[in-house]
């Protein structure tokens, strides 16, 4: 099974858009990249999608190429393929962390999310998300805590586990 990433992360953001990744990050890019071997720094993609989306997604090689395959396997000029080759190839970058730990987020990246001095960063499981703090406090988890409410308060998410799966 593939190493996924876990927790929630503030990192300062400089004037050129320099940001650190957190070192637990890091080490899923790593393992998660088939071209990274020691003394290599990992490359990953950041999906920024569309006007809708208001972070940035960014993936392992190994998750990517998992959505490639999926979307490769959509009939050939399907609109669901199109849209989605958009969404995930156009609309992405490929970069990689320097020898620091950072990366550089493009002005066109910072600016589509509002970024400025500040970047949060949070887990996702395969993916892990970058928002503006204050986007993600308000929106995300007015979200989750919407979401909660359905449910009484001695719920326990882990029953969600239980469910049949859908084949």
């Amino acid at each position: 099974m593939a190493r996924r990433f876990r927790g929630e992360f503030h990192q300062k953001v400089d004037g050129k858009g320099r940001v650190s990744i957190p070192a637990q990050f890091r080490r899923v890019l790593e393992a998660g990249d088939p071209g990274w071997s020691d003394g290599k720094t990992p490359e990953f993609v950041i999906v920024y999608g569309d006007h809708r989306r208001k972070y940035l997604e960014c993936y392992t090689i190994d998750a990517i190429d998992e959505v490639d395959d999926q979307i490769g396997a959509l009939p050939r000029g399907s609109v669901e393929r199109k849209m989605l080759e958009k969404l995930f190839s156009g609309q992405s970058m490929q970069t990689n962390v320097d020898d620091t730990g950072r990366i550089v987020l493009p002005k066109k990246l910072r600016d589509k999310i509002d970024i400025a001095d500040e970047a949060f960063f949070i887990a996702t499981g395969d993916t892990f998300q970058i928002w503006m703090p204050e986007t993600y406090r308000s929106e995300e988890l007015a979200r989750t805590e919407a979401w909660l409410e359905e449910f009484p308060d001695d719920f326990d998410p882990l029953t969600l586990l239980d469910r049949p799966r859908e084949a």
